[in-house]
């Protein structure tokens, strides 16, 4: 996702520098061009060789490093430069930074840099609460437009439990990703997307449910998300960890879900359904545990309500609503009926029965109907999916 894109990585004089190596390798992994720079303190904590190793570039620390092609290399670094995270963050050099002194590599580059500065504190609890530490943070968040990632909290260096852990990494790596990934063509854009399944309970212990996981509504959210949309995710329960950077509202059943969407969908600009929601439930829930008995037990079941049909009838001017439609057989003639009953712009459908496709995988094989006709997508990872789905739809609004 970072091809052709270039990391400035900034690594100060905190115990929490060996952390910065990981970042280096996943950057990397992810295709960007990866520079480290180096305050002479964080030598101390980790060596430049494996920054180098982990790059193919050199580590760079003196601003007079004879042994390198000097001139004015901080100058140009920040020119080729798309985002700097500076991680550990220390106390110093955030204060340096703050106040306008640039006297190694790591300060001069940044002060000659246009791109977005993220900055990832880390340091001893009292020091980090310090005020004059946080009126150096407010007033690079505030006045510059520097980006603070607040550290977290548990076990310090010193035995301390506290504020002033580094970020995890993978948080940090989601801040660069949101940042430079993508084109923010969906800025502005307010994306709803529904993920997961529905329970269903027939008694305390038990309930109705299905094999989805997630994973597709979760893609989506994290795709628009990145391409720099407003997102809330209406999941149900899963186990994948929420996208960062995006409104996650929780429902079980599904008449919790139809509450959670349609109390958001008036706002929303686009909706993207991708939820498995349970088409009937128990007519009645018992309060305690049905125990086992002889013979066979009938369950009375009962429809649940049609969100989608709902956000069909309900839609505002302007609105793009896409369902998702999971078959087994005649999926085409379903998927076109499904898109002219519940009043849709789009149809994802994807049959069960084609590998790669369904529930609980990484890939998926879809093809988006609209009224115009089918689009059927080759075997795509489902975050491709996702993409190019919101493709789909921003082309299809600015039409509207």
């Amino acid at each position: 996702m970072l091809k052709g894109k270039t990391v400035v990585l900034g690594v100060s004089g905190s115990i929490a520098a060996y952390k910065s190596a990981g970042l280096a390798r996943r950057f990397k992994k992810l295709g960007a061009d990866v520079q480290v720079l180096m305050t002479a303190n964080a030598t101390k904590f980790i060596h430049p060789i494996t920054f180098e190793s982990l790059t193919g570039r050199k580590c760079l620390i003196d601003t007079f490093d004879r042994n390198f092609e000097f001139s004015v290399e901080h100058v140009a670094l920040a020119k080729r430069a798309d985002v700097v995270l500076l991680a550990p963050a220390s106390a110093n050099v955030i204060g340096k930074i703050a106040g306008g002194i640039a006297d190694d590599m790591l300060t001069t580059t940044v002060m000659a840099c246009t791109c977005k500065t993220i900055v990832a504190p880390a340091m001893n609890h009292n020091m980090f609460h310090n005020p004059i530490v946080q009126d150096n943070l407010r007033r690079l968040l505030a006045a510059f437009g520097y980006e603070i990632v607040a550290p977290a909290h548990g076990m310090l260096a010193n035995g301390d439990l506290g504020d002033g852990r580094m970020p995890d990494e993978d948080l940090l790596v989601e801040y660069v990703l949101r940042e430079i990934a993508f084109e923010k063509d969906l800025a502005g854009r307010r994306v709803l997307v529904t993920a997961g399944p529905t329970r269903e309970a027939i008694d305390p212990v038990r309930f109705i449910t299905n094999h989805s996981t997630g994973r597709m509504g979760y893609a989506v959210a994290r795709a628009a998300m990145y391409r720099g949309a407003e997102v809330t995710l209406v999941s149900g329960p899963v186990s994948l960890t929420p996208p960062p950077f995006v409104e996650v509202a929780p429902a079980v059943s599904a008449s919790d879900m139809y509450e959670a969407v349609m109390e958001r969908a008036a706002e929303a600009d686009f909706i993207v359904k991708t939820a498995a929601v349970a088409d009937y439930r128990p007519k009645e829930t018992a309060a305690e545990k049905i125990k086992k008995q002889e013979g066979g037990l009938s369950l009375s079941l009962t429809r649940t309500r049609d969100i989608l049909a709902a956000l069909g009838q309900a839609r505002r001017p302007g609105q793009v609503l896409c369902g998702f439609s999971m078959e087994t057989q005649e999926a085409e003639t379903h998927s076109r009926d499904k898109l002219v009953k519940k009043g849709a712009d789009f149809i994802v459908c994807n049959n069960l029965r084609e590998e790669g496709a369904g529930f609980g995988v990484d890939t998926n094989r879809v093809t988006i109907f609209t009224r115009e006709g089918g689009e059927a997508l080759p075997l795509l990872t489902k975050e491709q999916v996702a993409h190019i789905l919101l493709d789909r739809m921003r082309d299809y609004a600015k039409t509207l």
